[in-house]
């Protein structure tokens, strides 16, 4: 393994960085697993220069082209997708592309990977730098060989005259130089129906390597003589550290140092085993000031309901109060989402580096270049000083513990100048101290005249923030409010992601959607999908009970209410391709449900199937199949699986997860006290694909969320005559006697 080189001579711009620091990650004894190209010296354009091809597209002399995002891969398979758009714009192979991730000394201020626009944003930025290149290197070509660009093609790199085949290399043309030239959005990008790579189920290299459980995440990154860290946390929220006898820890073997700032407490040892040793060891001996969590679990949804902070009216059309009263068919219905854990498999890790004044961090964060700016507030020193590299964490899904482990890498590397410090949360640490996603309550009412068209609807909604991640202050760290100096814990606010998806797509004439925020008793951020999870959980399980109520079947109800034909044709071509209610069979329920991600993404239609066993009073979702509209699709793989995957998931939230807690903190720190669905209980998934190439992409990674969880309520009610509107939506809430 080579060895780091040092960062001499440090400049702030991103290409002399790289030139000062060398073979920067080479000390990766496992980089030809992870596929991490942090190594190249010669770089694109200085970070903030977006209009400049070289900042999203490189070619070197051997031909490969280097695509370069500031989005983070998270399993969604985006690093495949974004190679292809070059890759199909450049007209070249697929074995010709690499790509590099979210690395502040290298990529653009991207901001996070969040919201499923990475397609959208950076997907659309690659594009027009890809089709700008192009551009340029035809009109290079022309003078080349001497002929008109309407005389040339492309073909994998090369190109060629049509009339005397003449044909020349795009890195002949280039020559080793860079493109600095303007990305103007003008260059014409590629027609549909030239499509070669694009929509096509390119094989995403990573699998392979997660299913053979070779290296690749962060937690498997190692460094020469690199040390370990384990950070004890407190009780719960708030509580200060009276006593730590040091010197009982630092007499273990191994322990290097016992960091003791505030109510900060790490051990680093030299071998990571050691680390877990004087963990527990300090768990045993530290004596702490705890306050007690409140309101308990029990009392939750009446404080919430009880103690609104603000409020707000997301959207108000026509008059819902006159047409509620003057309506003869009415109908009202409260739901409940508790709080849920991202549940990362592999627990948050980080390495951090401080050598030669200037701070290397190795991090799975969704936003590389906001947690360097709050770590710069963190240690005061300069963002020039920072780097924070993305590298793949062992699962996400918005804001988890990434971020707060960084910061804990940081504090900690800064104690032992020259060393590669690797911090590894617990799982302990990673159920108890990411922030979850926050508990919400929703009561809508809705009135229908004579021929069951819905006339008016009002939702009112109680949510806790979805964002609080790092944004330039130190207060977003966990870490930060424990310091002997402690930084303001801001949660970030409340934000719109509280009513993502609370805005019904149907057609109504009155509605009415009010947010009321409220500040819970435990910690909140993103979650994947946000609010939308909750808000089409409510929404859909409302249409199906209004569906009831008028005696009308669930799809065509919805049908009746649509305008959008887009979205009636993912519910028809669902029902069409799935089946739908048939033949009425025994112990067996279907649910439907539908949405367009924010209103503004993928459209999404689900039917749920579930079984039932009334002797043992059980049930089982036993498939789930959707149909999902994401406009132009760039790796059809990825989408069916980032589909099949977001159902499952969904349904483990649904049926399974929930935060327990007492006035001691958070109690559901295993998979036993926090289940999430087991292998053997996962349903089968089936996708069905509707691509639409001439469409722009549309966010698809986080849709199925919310019409899964209502789909299998309905499918639940139509089975058992039980609406369940309390998640989980465990067996024990079923009213049998129904059945």
């Amino acid at each position: 393994m080579n060895s780091m080189e040092n960062h001499n001579n440090f400049n702030a711009s991103r290409r002399n960085f790289l030139q000062s620091s060398g073979q920067l990650i080479v000390g990766f004894n496992l980089i030809t697993f992870l596929e991490l190209d942090n190594t190249e010296t010669d770089l694109s354009g200085e970070p903030g220069k977006k209009n400049i091809v070289d900042s999203w597209i490189t070619l070197d002399s051997e031909g490969m082209v280097t695509v370069l995002t500031g989005k983070m891969e998270l399993g969604q398979g985006i690093k495949t997708a974004l190679m292809q758009i070059a890759a199909e714009e450049l007209d070249v192979a697929m074995e010709k592309v690499k790509i590099v991730i979210a690395d502040t000394a290298r990529t653009q201020d991207e901001r996070y990977t969040a919201g499923s626009a990475s397609i959208e944003g950076s997907g659309k930025a690659i594009r027009n730098a890809a089709a700008e290149a192009r551009k340029y290197l035809l009109t290079l070509a022309e003078k080349k060989i001497g002929t008109t660009a309407e005389n040339l093609f492309v073909e994998n790199g090369k190109v060629i005259s049509k009339t005397n085949q003449q044909a020349v290399s795009y890195q002949e043309l280039i020559n080793g130089k860079r493109f600095e030239i303007e990305v103007t959005g003008k260059a014409p990008v590629k027609s549909p129906q030239d499509y070669k790579l694009i929509g096509k189920p390119v094989p995403r290299k990573d699998l392979s390597l997660m299913a053979s459980a070779q290296p690749y995440y962060v937690q498997d990154l190692r460094f020469p003589e690199m040390v370990h860290a384990r950070v004890l946390r407190p009780p719960t929220y708030n509580a200060k550290l009276l006593s730590l006898p040091k010197s009982e820890v630092l007499a273990l073997p191994g322990v290097l140092k016992v960091v003791v700032n505030g109510s900060f407490v790490a051990a680093i040892t030299t071998e990571e085993y050691q680390s877990i040793k004087a963990l527990n060891r300090m768990k045993q001996m530290a004596k702490w000031e705890s306050p007690s969590v409140s309101p308990l679990q029990k009392d939750l949804y009446t404080d919430i309901l009880n103690n609104t902070k603000s409020s707000e009216t997301v959207e108000e059309r026509g008059n819902v109060e006159e047409a509620l009263i003057a309506d003869s068919k009415k109908h009202e219905a409260i739901y409940k989402r508790p709080y849920h854990i991202h549940g990362s498999i592999g627990p948050s890790c980080a390495i951090g580096l401080w050598e030669n004044n200037q701070l290397t961090i190795w991090t799975h964060s969704q936003g590389v270049y906001p947690l360097r700016k709050t770590l710069s507030d963190l240690l005061k020193i300069s963002e020039d000083n920072i780097r924070t590299i993305g590298v793949p964490g062992a699962g996400c899904y918005g804001h988890n513990g990434a971020d707060d482990v960084a910061a804990d890498a940081a504090l900690l590397a800064m104690q032992m100048e020259g060393k590669h410090v690797r911090v590894q949360w617990m799982r302990e640490d990673e159920h108890t101290w990411e922030p979850f996603g926050s508990a919400m309550v929703f009561k809508l009412k809705a009135s229908m005249d004579d021929s069951g068209k819905i006339n008016s609807w009002y939702t009112e909604l109680w949510s806790d923030t979805h964002s609080s991640r790092p944004g330039g202050k130190a207060g977003h760290f966990i870490a930060a409010r424990d310091l002997e100096k402690p930084f303001d814990f801001q949660t970030g606010g409340f934000s719109g992601g509280s009513h993502r998806n609370s805005i019904p797509l149907y057609n109504l004439k009155n509605r009415k959607v009010v947010l009321h925020n409220f500040k819970g008793p435990l910690r909140t951020s993103a979650l994947r999908s946000l609010g939308a999870y909750a808000n089409i959980f409510a929404l859909e399980s409302f249409m199906d009970e209004l569906a009831e109520k008028a005696g009308e079947d669930p799809v065509q109800f919805r049908l009746e209410h649509l305008t959008d034909e887009r979205a009636k044709e993912v519910i028809t071509t669902l029902v069409n391709k799935a089946g739908w209610r048939k033949n009425k069979q025994e112990n067996f329920g279907e649910g439907i449900a539908f949405a367009q991600y924010k209103n503004a993404a993928s459209y999404f239609a689900v039917k749920a199937e579930v079984t039932i066993d009334p002797i043992k009073k059980t049930f089982k979702v036993t498939k789930l199949t959707g149909s999902i509209d994401a406009g132009q699709t760039i790796n059809s793989d990825g989408i069916i699986n980032q589909t099949s995957g977001g159902m499952i998931q969904a349904a483990s939230w649904t049926l399974l997860e929930q935060v327990i807690y007492d006035e001691k903190g958070v109690q559901s720190k295993t998979w036993e006290s926090y289940p999430i669905l087991r292998f053997g209980d996962v349903p089968d998934t089936e996708v069905i694909l509707i691509d639409r190439p001439e469409k722009p992409p549309l966010g698809a990674g986080e849709a199925a969320q919310g019409p899964t969880a209502a789909a299998i309520a309905n499918a639940i009610f139509h089975a058992t005559g039980s609406r369940l509107r309390d998640m989980p939506l465990t067996a024990d809430k079923i009213d049998w006697t129904k059945v």
